[in-house]
């Protein structure tokens, strides 16, 4: 019989996580699962359960959520003292779901299907030193425009869904200075950059394509930079990251490398996995297939 532990949050305001947790638990009984439910109560506390709890006759540490519930399961799991490793099983129930886009699954019911065939898939970690404090990503880091758009965007909370989008232009118009040394493969690129951001998945945001040549295990981040340029340029290269066409761009350096640096004059929040975390300068590091998740 196939154990699981699953963290639901009980509490939010709009109940989703229960009616999901109601819409799933069938598919967990029809398979004869065993399945431990665990009500989270803060934030973090996914993270905090997947790095304490005893993980040694289970088959998979589950969660009902998003990007970011995503993120504190990962980094419960590589910060835990006994070195014991797990797979991840995500049901789809955040606002982004970059992820699950890139698994083709967005229904949690199909989630939850995937889970119970016990199928696993090894993916990519991005090893993160943020000024000497260690996150690690699975999504993407990024630094200029998707930081402070992913900041104003909880700023926005009431346009729902299309927030991450409207913060994005709003910080375009804005055209902030932003100069930094990026660092990559010995060779090192200064100049004032509107973003900069690693990818370990194909999508960001809401539905952006951001790195469509990426792909989940092959050991490589997908580095996006773009230099400054004016307003209108970059208002007109914002839709194409919707369809991946931006990579065509001449404003916009695509690259697959192991790991790069970003040393910014002045020390700025980060945007790990769409949660605003540690600071510059950062180092980023891949590690190929470091955890397995349940597909």
């Amino acid at each position: 019989m196939a154990r699981f532990y699953l963290t639901v949050n009980p509490h939010g305001g709009t109940k989703k996580g229960s009616r999901i947790l109601e819409q799933v638990m069938p598919i967990f009984d029809g398979a004869g699962a065993e399945v431990t439910i665990l009500e989270t109560e803060y934030a973090g506390h996914s993270r905090d359960l997947a790095r304490d709890m005893d993980i040694s006759n289970y088959d998979g540490f589950c969660c009902i959520g998003g990007d970011g519930t995503m993120h504190e399961a990962i980094n419960g799991i590589m910060n835990r003292k006994d070195g014991l490793r797990i797979p991840i099983g995500l049901i789809t129930g955040g606002t982004g779901n970059s992820f699950m886009h890139d698994l083709d699954c967005l229904d949690p019911v199909n989630a939850a299907k995937r889970i119970v065939t016990g199928r696993r898939r090894p993916i990519d970690i991005l090893r993160c030193d943020a000024d000497g404090v260690i996150y690690y990503g699975f999504n993407i880091v990024g630094w200029g425009i998707p930081t402070d758009a992913n900041n104003l965007a909880e700023k926005l909370r009431w346009l729902g869904t299309q927030r991450y989008n409207i913060a994005s232009i709003i910080e375009v118009i804005r055209h902030r200075q932003r100069f930094a040394r990026i660092e990559i493969d010995g060779n090192v690129i200064g100049a004032d950059f509107g973003f900069v951001i690693g990818c370990n998945t194909i999508h960001t945001g809401k539905g952006m394509q951001m790195a469509p040549l990426a792909r989940l295990d092959d050991g490589l981040i997908d580095l996006i930079i773009v230099r400054k340029v004016g307003r209108i340029k970059l208002l007109r290269l914002f839709p194409k990251v919707f369809s991946g066409k931006h990579i065509g761009d001449p404003a916009v350096d695509y690259r697959q490398v192991r790991e790069f640096t970003i040393k910014p004059e002045d020390r700025n929040t980060l945007n790990i996995d769409g949660e605003m975390l540690g600071s510059t300068p950062i180092h980023v590091k891949v590690l190929q297939k470091e955890l397995e998740v349940l597909v």
